[in-house]
C-alpha cells in the first residue's frame, strides 16, 4: 500500500506538459509586453510630453498582460474593463494640471498610447502574439515619424487632400457596393474585380506621389525617374521632354530619367502580378526579370555618363484623381473584352495583337488582364508574359515618339540610344525564350 501511495505521489509531481506549454507562452507574452513597452517608452522619453517614459510604458504593458492573465485564470470578464477604467483614472490624475488650465495642452498622443499599451498587453495574453507585435511596432514607428508626417501633411495642398479623399471614396465606399459577378459579352466583366484593380493601380501611383511629397521637388536623377515611373511613366516622359525642349542642357538627363521611369514599370508589373495571380508569379517572373536586369544595366551605364545631378522634378499630378481612375477602369474593361474576343476568334495571336495595341496607351491593363486569365487557367503563362513583353515594347516605342515630338530631335536620338538595348533584349526574349 505504501508503494502504491508513493507511486501515486510521484505521478502527481510530474508536471503536465500542456500546463508547462501554457506557462511558457505566458512568460513569452509578458516578455513581449515588456519589450514593446520599452520600445514605445524609449520614444516617449525623448518628447516634451512626459506623462510616461521608458519605465512607465513597460509597466503599463505588464499591467495589461497581468490583468488579462488573471481574468483568464479566474474567468473574470469584468477585470479587463476594470483595468481600462483604472488606466483612464490614472491618466486623468496625471493630467490634472492640464485639466485645470495650469499647463498648455500638447495633444493627447501619450494618453492614447498608454491606453493602447494596456490593450496590447492584454491582447498578448488573449489574442495572437504576432498581431500584437505588429501593432506595437507600428505604434512605435508612427510615434517616431511625427516630424516627417507633420511635414508631409503641410506639403499637401487642398487639391492633394481632395484627391486622397477621392481615393478613400473609390476604395472604401464605391468598391464594397459593386456586384461581385460577371456581366456582358463573353461573361468576363466583373464590376467588383475591375474596380478592385483600379484601386490597386491608383494605390501604387499614390505611393509614388507620397514619396514625391516627402522628398520634395528637388531629387536626384535616380529618384526622379523612379518616383515619376511609379506615379506615371508616360506623364514623366511628357514632363521631361517638354523641359528638354526649352533647356538644351538637360537633354541627357531627361533621356536617362525617361529610361529609369520606363524601367520602373517592371516594379509595377511585379506588384500587380503578385496581387492578382500570386500562384504563377514565379512562372511569369523569369523573362520579365531578365528584361529588368538588362534595363538596369543600361540605366547604370547612362548614370555613369550623366551623373547624380540635382534635378527639379516637374510638378506631378495626383494619381488619386477620380477621372483617371474611371478612364483606367474603362480601359481595363475594354482590354478584357478584346482579349476574350481575340482568344475566341484568333487564339493566342489575337491576344498578342490586343497587347500590341493597348501597350501604346497603358501596360497596366494588359498586365492585370493576362495575369488574371493565366491565374485562372484560361490562358497559358507563356501567352501571358509574352503579351506583357509585347505591351512593354510598344510602350517604349510610344515613349520614344512622345519624347521626339515634344522634346526635339536631340532628345529623340538619346532616348533611342538608351532604348535600343532593352528593346532588342525584349525581341530576343520573345523569339528565343523557351516555352514552359
Amino acid at each position: 500500500m505504501a508503494d502504491q501511495n508513493n507511486s501515486t505521489t510521484g505521478e502527481d509531481t510530474i508536471p503536465d506538459p500542456v500546463q508547462v506549454f501554457i506557462d511558457s507562452e505566458s512568460i513569452i507574452a509578458f516578455g513581449i509586453a515588456l519589450g514593446l513597452g520599452l520600445l514605445i517608452g524609449l520614444q516617449r522619453e525623448r518628447t516634451t510630453d512626459r506623462l510616461g517614459g521608458i519605465r512607465t510604458f513597460p509597466l503599463i504593458g505588464i499591467f495589461g498582460a497581468l490583468t488579462a492573465h488573471i481574468a483568464q485564470m479566474h474567468a473574470s470578464a469584468w477585470m479587463l474593463p476594470a483595468g481600462l477604467v483604472c488606466m483612464t483614472v490614472l491618466i486623468l490624475l496625471g493630467n490634472l494640471e492640464r485639466l485645470r488650465g495650469d499647463r498648455e495642452s500638447t495633444g493627447i498622443t501619450t494618453e492614447v498610447t498608454a491606453l493602447l499599451m494596456y490593450l496590447l498587453g492584454a491582447y498578448l495574453i488573449l489574442g495572437e502574439m504576432t498581431v500584437a507585435v505588429a501593432v506595437g511596432g507600428t505604434i512605435a514607428v508612427l510615434l517616431h515619424l511625427k516630424p516627417s508626417m507633420h511635414a508631409f501633411a503641410k506639403r499637401l495642398s487642398e487639391r492633394d487632400l481632395r484627391s486622397i479623399m477621392q481615393f478613400a471614396l473609390i476604395s472604401l465606399i464605391i468598391l464594397p457596393v459593386l456586384p461581385n459577378r460577371t456581366f456582358g459579352p463573353y461573361d468576363v466583366l466583373n464590376p467588383f474585380k475591375i474596380w478592385l484593380l483600379v484601386v490597386l493601380i491608383v494605390g501604387i501611383g499614390l505611393g509614388g506621389y507620397g514619396a514625391y511629397k516627402l522628398i520634395g521637388a528637388r531629387a536626384g536623377t535616380l529618384l526622379s525617374g523612379l518616383i515619376g515611373g511609379l506615379i506615371s511613366s508616360t506623364a514623366t516622359t511628357v514632363s521631361y521632354a517638354r523641359r528638354a525642349k526649352s533647356e538644351a542642357a538637360i537633354v541627357d538627363l531627361a533621356a536617362l530619367v525617361i529610361l529609369i521611369a520606363s524601367t520602373s514599370m517592371f516594379i509595377r508589373m511585379f506588384v500587380e502580378i503578385s496581387v492578382v495571380a500570386p500562384r504563377i508569379l514565379l512562372q511569369l517572373m523569369p523573362p520579365l526579370a531578365a528584361l529588368l536586369l538588362v534595363s538596369l544595366v543600361v540605366c547604370a551605364i547612362g548614370y555613369r555618363h550623366v551623373g547624380q545631378r540635382e534635378s527639379e522634378m516637374p510638378e506631378q499630378s495626383n494619381p488619386a484623381e477620380l477621372t483617371p481612375a474611371l478612364i483606367f477602369g474603362a480601359l481595363y474593361a475594354l482590354v478584357i473584352l478584346a482579349i476574350a474576343a481575340a482568344k475566341e476568334y484568333f487564339g493566342n495571336r489575337g491576344i498578342y495583337v490586343v497587347a500590341l495595341i493597348s501597350g501604346f496607351t497603358d501596360v497596366d491593363a494588359i498586365t492585370l488582364s493576362t495575369a488574371n486569365l493565366a491565374g485562372a487557367g484560361q490562358i497559358e503563362t507563356d501567352t501571358a508574359w509574352r503579351a506583357m513583353v509585347i505591351a512593354t515594347l510598344t510602350n517604349m516605342i510610344f515613349k520614344a515618339g512622345a519624347a521626339g515630338m515634344l522634346g526635339g530631335l536631340a532628345l529623340l536620338k538619346r532616348v533611342l540610344l538608351l532604348f535600343c538595348i532593352p528593346f532588342s533584349a525584349g525581341l530576343a526574349v520573345l523569339i528565343f525564350w523557351p516555352g514552359s
